[in-house]
């Protein structure tokens, strides 16, 4: 299903993002799509807005009735779109797609690191530093703790994982065994 939702929200995202860019509002659509995003998600919220008995443009008024004073008519316009075609669940979509094409036109990634112990300062410049050269974009370094790895480190930056942790290093000697 999560593909399927990407596919829907594509070209919505893709539309949004043109838009920001042309009229120099990145940072504006970011924030008005977090906002959506994260009220559409609302339990209560979703009860409404997935009841087949409420007219589609009831569903988008009761959201500019919440948010709308924090919408630009341009984002005003986005919910009636979205509502308009039943694709308000895909919000959520969107700002990530979004956050994605931003990430990548203003050339940064986050990066998450998932360690065995907490790393010292240095240590997380010197791997910041590592994986600005091998990505080519700037890199924002989010770090957790997860002692189940035993030791080492998994990364994930978009597409690219790599498990050096202990735990990986075991489970792929047990696939290799078996």
């Amino acid at each position: 299903m999560a593909g399927d939702a990407t596919t829907l929200a594509r070209p919505y995202a893709e539309a949004v993002f043109a838009q920001a860019q042309q009229t120099r509002q990145l940072d504006l659509w970011s924030g008005m799509l977090e906002l959506l995003a994260t009220l559409v998600v609302d339990a209560q919220l979703k009860k409404v807005l997935v009841n087949p008995g409420l007219a589609r443009t009831r569903k988008a008024d009761v959201i500019l009735d919440i948010v709308g004073g924090h919408l630009s008519q341009e984002g005003k316009n986005l919910v009636r779109l979205l509502a308009q075609n039943t694709r308000l669940a895909l919000l959520p979509e969107i700002q990530a797609l979004f956050q994605h094409y931003q990430a990548v036109a203003q050339g940064t990634i986050t990066v998450d690191l998932v360690t065995a112990y907490a790393l010292e300062a240095a240590e997380q410049s010197q791997l910041t530093d590592a994986l600005q050269c091998r990505l080519g974009r700037t890199v924002t370094l989010r770090s957790e703790v997860d002692s189940e790895l035993i030791g080492g480190f998994r990364i994930r930056a978009g597409d690219l994982v790599i498990d050096g942790s202990v735990t990986g290093q075991l489970q792929q000697l047990a696939h290799a065994l078996h």
